[in-house]
């Protein structure tokens, strides 16, 4: 009697232990998967607002346009097209970073410094927090446009300024 006891308490722990897998698998998954506490989006696109993939279409002049005297007005002051200056150098970021990316940097910079890896080695880098200019969402897509247009144009320009290979050689 007491053998079948010990066997069903036995088999009873095993079952509960085997069937709480599930549920601690599905709360391993919602975990972050880095150790930084960011989830696998955040460690590509930032942390802020945007928090799904953007489907973008085409530049749109008018959003460059205003994106431009956005730039200019508040971004500017800190940041030149082609070279260093407080922060990096704009002309490429649209081309190094993702659209989610820019705009939650952008939006929220204090978080983006304080928690995310990049955030943090471009501050180590620039020895300088960028500011929050509070900047809407609708107003992060029109900067967003102006550096996706500016690095258009500048790989226009570098593609005119290249040499033709002629086919001779010397």
């Amino acid at each position: 009697m007491k053998l079948i006891t010990l066997l069903s308490i036995l088999s009873l722990s095993f079952l509960i232990a085997c069937g709480g897998g599930e549920k601690k698998a599905e709360q391993e998954a919602a975990k972050p998967a880095n150790p930084n506490g960011l989830t696998d989006f955040e460690m590509e696109h930032g942390i802020g607002p945007v928090k799904e993939e953007l489907q973008l279409g085409a530049i749109d002049p008018a959003k460059v346009a205003a994106g431009e005297k956005t730039f200019k007005s508040l971004c500017a002051p800190c940041h030149k097209l082609d070279k260093r200056l407080v922060g990096p150098a704009q002309r490429y970021t649209a081309d190094r970073r993702s659209p989610e990316f820019i705009l939650n940097m952008i939006m929220n910079p204090d978080e983006m410094t304080k928690r995310h890896p990049t955030g943090k080695k471009l501050l180590a880098e620039y020895l300088a927090p960028m500011s929050n200019q509070n900047l809407t969402l609708d107003q992060a897509k029109e900067v967003l446009d102006y550096l996706r247009s500016v690095a258009k144009e500048g790989h226009e320009k570098n593609i005119e300024a290249a040499p033709i290979f002629s086919g001779q050689q010397k």
